[in-house]
């Protein structure tokens, strides 16, 4: 058998070339410089869409947990107390013992809103249609809850609107006014009495109602967004993994 002889130019070349391509990799290893996780160039376009699919997402799985029994009075975040503003007739209807109409009303005041939301997803789903974008980019890198900021910024007026119609529905439904007006309109025979100097309460439960559901599916819906932005297994769709995936959050 022949042995086949190489030059020693051509064997330290061959080393020499070895130990550089040794050396780039343990450069690589040790500062991680390579751009491995390179992330995909977005289009406007395909942020706006990513947003709204998100917000679509974070509101029918906010629909789903609010529409339901209990998905307002047994949430302690959203749950919709006796109005603030007549504390003061809680006060003296359980003064006057009437304990059980009081806890009937704040049940059934959450059963109005419960009630309410079941109509909501459409109103909330034509609202995030009708959503331009010119900054879709700044929205994404806004940080936890900068999505549904936006949505209920230039949105809730309209929701409000689309929204009244459907708590009075509900609030006719479920019958709430029967609890509340024997204790409201007890109450206010006493202000409008001359032994007393406490103002009126408007009986008028409407606007308390809907302004309070909206704020708890709002509240719903930013807890959603968050767990998309924050979780890779939230993302349920391509979109929403390339999308969120891009701003580097939740091990991306």
């Amino acid at each position: 058998m022949k042995k086949i002889i190489i030059p020693i130019g051509v064997v330290a070349a061959l080393t020499l070339a070895s130990c550089d391509v040794l050396n780039d990799v343990a450069e690589v290893i040790v500062d991680g410089s390579e751009t491995t996780d390179t992330k995909p160039a977005l289009s406007n376009a395909e942020v706006i869409s990513g947003l709204k699919e998100a917000l679509n997402v974070g509101i029918k799985n906010s629909v789903d947990l609010t529409s339901v029994t209990d998905g307002f009075l047994g949430n302690a975040d959203i749950r919709l107390p006796f109005p603030e503003d007549a504390l003061k007739v809680k006060e003296k209807a359980l003064e006057w013992g009437l304990d059980g109409q009081v806890e009937k009303f704040e049940t059934t005041l959450n059963r109005a809103a419960e009630e309410a939301t079941k109509e909501a997803l459409p109103i909330f789903k034509d609202a995030i249609l009708a959503m331009s974008i010119s900054d879709g980019f700044a929205i994404l890198n806004g940080g936890e809850g900068a999505a549904t900021d936006f949505l209920r910024q230039n949105t809730r007026a309209q929701l409000v609107d689309a929204f009244s119609p459907k708590v009075a529905d509900a609030i006719a439904k479920v019958k709430l006014t029967d609890y509340w007006e024997p204790i409201v309109n007890k109450y206010n025979i006493y202000a409008n009495s001359p032994f007393s100097n406490a103002e009126p309460v408007n009986p008028d439960l409407n606007e308390y109602v809907t302004e309070r559901a909206i704020s708890g599916l709002f509240h719903m819906v930013e807890i959603e967004e968050n767990k998309i932005r924050q979780n890779p297994a939230a993302r349920v769709t391509d979109l929403l993994q390339k999308v969120f995936g891009s701003i580097g959050v939740g091990g991306n």
